[in-house]
């Protein structure tokens, strides 16, 4: 076989290693892929009942109910026009609060309520750990800055 055929026959063989792996890469992704929907686009109508997606919002003031059997809790996500109830079991994050910011993934039930996997507690960039309390807020925390 002359060199330039096999150059041309490694070529093809490397093209289709890399569309296989492009095909293998694409359908992992599609299982992963989670839309981010806020409590508003919910209630419009734009999550449909068991698509795997992230709600984003604040949790309602005085919303969190803790349930009996001690790590299932219910509470309301709201951004401030619409609301949905959550449902969560679980042990949330430290941060989870009231009047805090929270993205949960988890799937849409038919009766309106959104079970959460997961919940992420979120924070602004001002938050200082009680740890630190001690140490002053315009302290620079980086050498040289």
């Amino acid at each position: 076989m002359k060199p330039k055929h096999q150059r041309l026959i490694l070529a093809l063989v490397a093209l289709a290693g890399v569309a296989g792996a492009g095909v293998l890469g694409a359908s992992a992704l599609r299982d992963e892929a989670a839309y981010f929907r806020t409590p508003a686009e919910v209630k419009a109508g734009k999550a449909e009942v068991g698509e795997p997606m992230r709600l984003g919002g604040m949790v309602a003031a005085g919303s969190i109910a803790r349930q009996a059997d001690g790590v299932t809790i219910r509470f309301v996500a709201t951004d401030g026009k619409a609301s949905v109830p959550v449902q969560f079991t679980g042990i949330v994050p430290d941060l989870f609060a009231e009047n805090s910011g929270m993205v949960a993934d988890g799937r849409m039930r038919a009766d309106g309520v959104f079970v959460a996997d997961r919940i992420l507690a979120k924070h602004d960039e001002r938050y200082m750990p009680p740890q630190m309390g001690e140490m002053p807020k315009n302290m620079k925390l980086v050498p040289g800055e």
